[in-house]
């Protein structure tokens, strides 16, 4: 799309980030720290949204060492665990020690989602060049000569078109950047669905495990300080089934795998109180095309076995980050914006400049 509108309030950028999740907001910060121009589109009003990925990998941790940041980030309430065990049919396993790491952390930790996201802000906000624009949802792409120059977007002012020397799509596995440049997903297809809720801790509660597999069936259960983050694994596509047999049916199913719930089943009043997850398992064939550049969640929509996803999608924003293909982008950019100031900030004079060159 390459209209323009009237109406429509217009931005200029460097980069332009869709999406405020883990890939876009690391992608953001070290973009801004580098002295990149940045704006990062986050289409709600804040980043506080329940059941969202909150595991901490060691690979994270030693990012944030990297980045000198991990003694101020481990001051936000979180835990952390060296070891990590399930129970198999009543015994204890354990799976996972990190222990053996040579890492700033051989530990994984669990931090709410919004806690990271606001603690990453309010680090890039130290920058005057980053800005995020929040409650500002993107609908379509601007496409000219065939590369990618911008977005178009909704914010409560209007419609906004924001242009920019490279656009990422960091905006998640329904990502409406991928869909508006027609990149193709090849689905890996996933056998199960997660239902998600939480119920409070109690004295006298096991220990934190990964897991519980009994009788057939999975319970995820994550310490979160008072209260328990379960997921419970269901077949693929089986929810509406599973809700036709009733909420009492459920619970029976719960309390098989974890029968020391029994007393605060009743908390659990109605299908409200649980989160569907529909699982998903995709990647892009190809994650760019000129002018754009799709990451995490957006390129490869990951299984939540293990909390990778979060990790992953902040792997990629270290590794975007130190792309040859965009700091030449950037460096273009930041040259002609240089020159730009040095003309007395006409556009015109810019390019007429550098024909004569």
């Amino acid at each position: 799309m390459s209209a323009e509108s009237s109406n429509s309030q217009s931005l200029h950028t460097t980069c332009c980030i869709v999406g405020g999740g883990p890939a876009g907001m690391v992608l953001g910060f070290l973009l801004a720290r580098a002295g990149v121009d940045v704006q990062v589109l986050e289409k709600h009003a804040d980043f506080f949204r329940d059941f969202r990925g909150d595991t901490i990998h060691p690979s994270t941790m030693q990012i944030m060492h990297e980045l000198g940041l991990l003694e101020e980030f481990l001051k936000l309430p979180h835990n952390e665990f060296q070891h990590l065990s399930i129970i198999y049919n009543g015994v204890e396993v354990t799976i996972v020690d990190f222990t053996h790491l040579k890492t700033a952390r051989a530990a994984l930790g669990i931090m709410p989602q919004w806690d990271f996201l606001n603690f990453i802000l309010k680090q890039a906000e130290k920058y005057k060049n980053f800005q995020i624009l929040l409650q500002t949802e993107v609908k379509d792409i601007i496409k000219e000569n065939g590369k990618i120059t911008g977005v178009i977007a909704e914010s409560p002012a209007g419609q906004i078109e924001i242009r920019a020397a490279l656009v990422i799509g960091t905006d998640g596995r329904h990502s409406i950047v991928r869909e508006k440049a027609g990149f193709r997903v090849l689905s890996t297809g996933a056998p199960i669905d997660v239902l998600w809720f939480r119920l409070p801790k109690e004295p006298g509660d096991p220990e934190q495990t990964l897991g519980r597999f009994d009788y057939g069936r999975i319970m995820i259960m994550v310490g979160r300080g008072d209260y328990w983050q379960c997921g419970y694994i269901i077949e693929k596509n089986g929810y509406e089934k599973l809700k036709s047999a009733g909420l009492q049916q459920l619970k029976k199913e719960l309390l098989i795998v974890s029968p020391f719930l029994s007393n605060r089943m009743d908390l659990i009043k109605d299908w409200e109180d649980i989160k569907l997850l529909s699982v998903v398992i995709d990647h892009l064939e190809k994650w760019y095309c000129d002018g754009l550049l799709c990451i995490g969640d957006a390129a490869h929509a990951m299984s939540p076995v293990g909390g990778v996803g979060i990790n992953l999608a902040i792997q990629d924003a270290v590794a975007a980050a130190e792309l040859d293909y965009i700091s030449s982008v950037f460096a273009h950019n930041v040259a002609k914006l240089s020159l730009a100031r040095a003309l007395g900030g006409a556009a015109d004079k810019v390019e007429l400049f550098l024909k004569l060159k």
